[in-house]
C-alpha cells in the first residue's frame, strides 16, 4: 500500500519539477527577447537618423526593423502566454503535493459562498470554509464546476446516479493530463465566469425583429461610403453626404433603446468567454467509455460548428463591440454605426446558438466536479468507491476515518447501524473523540452519495438523508439563542424523516443548553421519535443520564463510549470506540491540569 500512496507523490513531484524548469527556461528567453527588442528598437532609430538626416540610404530600408521588431513582439507574447501556463502547471502539482502531505489548508478555494445555515448538515459537517472538504477537493476551473461539486455534497443522489458517478470517476482516475489541462486553463488564477448570468442571458425571449436591423445598418454605411467617395471624386457637394448623415441618425435613434439593452445585456455574461472556448476544445476531441462521461461529451454535440468555435466567433464580437471605446477609433466606429451593427451580429448568435449554451455549461461544470472527485480518488488510492444497496436503512463500515484528518493521525473504528440497531449513544470525557466520530461517519457519507471514494476499508450503505446538530449557533441578529436554534434543527430533522430516503440523524450533545430535567425528558422523546419514523444515527453525550435511553428503545439502541487516562498529568486518549457505558469523566482533571483549584 505504501507503493500505491506513493505513486502520485511521485508523478506530482516530476511533473512540479518538469513545468517550473521549463517556466525558468522562458522567463530566461523572456528575457533574452525583451533585451533583443530594445536592441532592435534602437537599431531602428539610428537607421531612421541614418536614413532621413544623413541620407546614407532609402527609407525603405526601415522596413526590415520595424518588421523584426513586430515579429518579436508576436513572439514575446508566446513565450509570456507559454511561461504563465508552466507557472500554473507547476502550481497546479504544488497544490497537489501539499494535499499528500497534509498542508493544503487555505492553498484553495474554499466554497464559502455556499455556506447556508438553514442546511440541515453543510455547516455541522465542515463542507465549506478554510480546512473544508470542499477546499480539499475542488480542483474546478469554472464557476460552473464549483457548484455543481457544492450541489452533489449539499445533495444526496440516488443509488443509479451514486454508480454512474463512480464509474466516471474511475475513467478519470488515471486521465491525469486531462485533470491537468482544466484545472490550468485561462489566463488567470481564478475564473471569472458567470454561469448563472451566461445562461440568463442566452435564454431571454426575444423582444426585438434584428433581421431587418441588420440589413438596414449595413445598408446605411454602405452607402455612407458610397456618397463619401462620390463627393469626393466627383465633386458632388455636402448635400447627399448630410443627407444620408440624417438617415443613419434617424435609424440609430430608433432603435437605440434596443442596441442598449443588448449590449447591457451581454457585457457582463460574455466578458470572459476565452475560459469557456479552451475548455469546450479540450473536450471536443475526447471520447469516453463510462455512459454518464459519453452522455455529458455528447451534450458538447451540435449540428454544424463545433461549440468552442461558436463561443469563439462570439467573443470576436464582443471584442469588436469593445474596439469602439478606443478614443482614436471612436469618430470612425460612430460613422460607421460600429456598435449597433456588433449589438446586433451578438443578438443574432444568441439568438441562433444561445439555446445550446446552458447545455454546454452544465456538461462542462459537471465535468469538472466529476474531474475533481477523480483527482481525489488518485490521491487516495487506498480509498475504496462505497457499495450502494437497495432498502435500508444501513451504515455498515469497517475502519472508517475522517478524511479531513491526516492518515498519520488518523484512528479508525467499525462502525453499523441499521434496521435492527438503529441508534447508538456516545458517551465519554471531553476531547474524547465524540464529536469527531459523528463528523467522520457524516462526512464518509456525503462523499459516498455525491459518487467519491470513502476513507474505510469497506463500506456499505443504502441511500440516506443526512441531518446533523454539530454546530448549532445563537444569532444575536435575529435574537435566536443557541437551544432555541438546536429546537429549530431537530424539528427540520424530524421533518426529514418523512422524505424519500431514511434518515441518518448526528446529534452532538443534544439539548445541553437547557437543565438536566428537561434535557434527558426533551432528547429520549425527539430521539425515540426519529427512531420510530425510520432513521438510524448516533447521540453524544457526556451526560450519563441520557445514556438511560437505551433501555426504553432497547434492543433498537445500544451505548458505546470512548476512554481516557491520565499519563504524566495529561490527558491521553485512544479514539477507540468501545461498548458499554463511559465510567469515568476527565472534567476535574482536566481542571487540575490547568492549575484550577478543584
Amino acid at each position: 500500500m505504501a507503493l500505491e500512496v506513493d505513486i502520485p507523490h511521485a508523478q506530482y513531484t516530476r511533473r512540479a519539477a518538469t513545468s517550473a524548469g521549463r517556466a525558468r527556461d522562458l522567463a530566461r528567453r523572456e528575457r533574452q527577447i525583451s533585451s533583443s527588442r530594445l536592441v532592435v528598437f534602437g537599431l531602428g532609430v539610428v537607421l531612421a537618423w541614418l536614413a532621413f538626416d544623413a541620407g546614407w540610404f532609402s527609407p525603405w530600408w526601415l522596413l526590415l526593423p520595424v518588421a523584426a521588431f513586430v515579429t518579436l513582439i508576436v513572439v514575446h507574447d508566446s513565450v509570456i502566454r507559454a511561461r504563465r501556463r508552466r507557472e500554473r502547471v507547476a502550481a497546479f502539482y504544488e497544490r497537489g503535493l501539499a494535499r499528500l502531505e497534509d498542508r493544503w489548508i487555505g492553498t484553495g478555494e474554499t466554497g464559502e459562498r455556499f455556506i447556508d445555515e438553514h442546511h440541515p448538515y453543510a455547516a455541522d459537517l465542515d463542507l465549506f470554509g478554510k480546512g473544508s472538504l470542499f477546499e480539499l477537493l475542488s480542483t474546478a476551473r469554472t464557476r460552473a464546476g464549483e457548484e455543481s461539486l457544492a450541489r452533489w455534497l449539499q445533495t444526496p443522489a440516488p443509488p443509479n446516479v451514486v454508480r454512474a458517478r463512480q464509474a466516471a470517476i474511475d475513467e478519470l482516475r488515471p486521465r491525469l493530463d486531462l485533470r491537468e489541462d482544466l484545472s490550468v486553463m485561462g489566463t488567470e488564477l481564478r475564473a471569472g465566469l458567470e454561469p448563472t448570468a451566461l445562461v440568463a442571458w442566452a435564454t431571454m425571449p426575444a423582444t426585438f425583429a434584428i433581421t431587418w436591423a441588420r440589413a438596414a445598418a449595413l445598408a446605411i454605411v454602405v452607402l455612407l461610403i458610397v456618397t463619401l467617395v462620390v463627393s469626393i471624386l466627383a465633386g458632388a457637394g455636402p448635400i447627399p453626404l448630410l443627407i444620408v448623415l440624417a438617415i443613419e441618425i434617424a435609424f440609430a435613434a430608433a432603435i437605440r433603446h434596443h442596441v442598449h439593452n443588448i449590449i447591457h445585456g451581454a457585457e457582463r455574461p460574455t466578458r470572459d468567454l476565452g475560459l469557456l472556448v479552451e475548455i469546450l476544445a479540450r473536450l471536443e476531441p475526447e471520447r469516453f467509455t463510462a455512459p454518464m462521461l459519453a452522455a455529458l461529451r455528447s451534450a458538447l454535440d451540435v449540428e454544424g460548428e463545433p461549440p468552442s468555435r461558436q463561443i469563439a466567433r462570439l467573443r470576436r464580437r464582443v471584442d469588436l463591440l469593445d474596439a469602439r471605446r478606443n478614443q482614436m477609433f471612436a469618430p470612425i466606429a460612430a460613422l460607421l454605426l460600429w456598435g449597433t451593427q456588433c449589438a446586433l451580429a451578438i443578438e443574432a448568435w444568441r439568438r441562433r446558438s444561445g439555446a445550446a449554451i446552458p447545455r454546454w455549461i452544465e456538461a462542462i461544470g459537471e465535468l469538472e466536479a466529476l474531474s475533481a472527485l477523480a483527482g481525489y480518488s488518485f490521491e487516495h488510492p487506498a480509498d475504496p468507491f462505497p457499495e450502494i444497496v437497495e432498502g435500508g436503512p444501513l451504515f455498515d463500515s469497517a475502519e472508517l476515518g475522517h478524511p479531513l484528518i491526516p492518515e498519520s493521525r488518523s484512528v479508525r473504528n467499525d462502525v453499523r447501524l441499521d434496521g435492527t440497531l438503529r441508534l447508538l449513544v456516545v458517551s465519554g470525557s471531553n476531547m474524547s473523540g465524540k464529536s469527531t466520530l459523528l463528523r467522520t461517519i457524516g462526512t464518509n457519507t456525503v462523499l459516498a452519495l455525491a459518487g467519491g471514494p470513502v476513507r474505510a476499508t469497506c463500506l456499505r450503505l443504502s441511500p440516506l438523508a443526512v441531518g446533523a446538530s454539530l454546530r448549532i449557533v445563537d444569532s444575536l441578529q435575529t435574537g435566536t439563542s443557541h437551544f432555541y436554534a438546536e429546537v429549530k434543527r431537530l424539528r427540520q430533522l424530524v421533518d426529514i424523516t418523512g422524505g424519500p430516503s431514511p434518515l441518518l440523524f448526528l446529534l452532538d450533545e443534544i439539548l445541553h443548553g437547557t437543565n438536566s430535567h428537561d434535557r434527558r425528558i426533551g432528547a429520549e422523546a425527539v430521539v425515540r421519535e426519529l427512531v420510530e419514523r425510520g432513521a438510524i444515527g448516533l447521540v453524544t453525550t457526556h451526560d450519563l443520564a441520557l445514556a438511560s435511553m437505551v433501555e426504553t428503545l432497547a434492543p433498537r439502541a445500544a451505548n458505546v463510549h470512548f476512554e481516557d487516562h491520565l499519563e504524566d498529568g495529561k490527558m491521553v486518549f485512544d479514539y477507540r470506540m468501545r461498548a458499554g457505558v463511559v465510567t469515568k469523566s476527565n472534567a476535574l482533571a482536566l481542571m487540575r491540569a490547568v492549575g484550577l483549584q478543584v
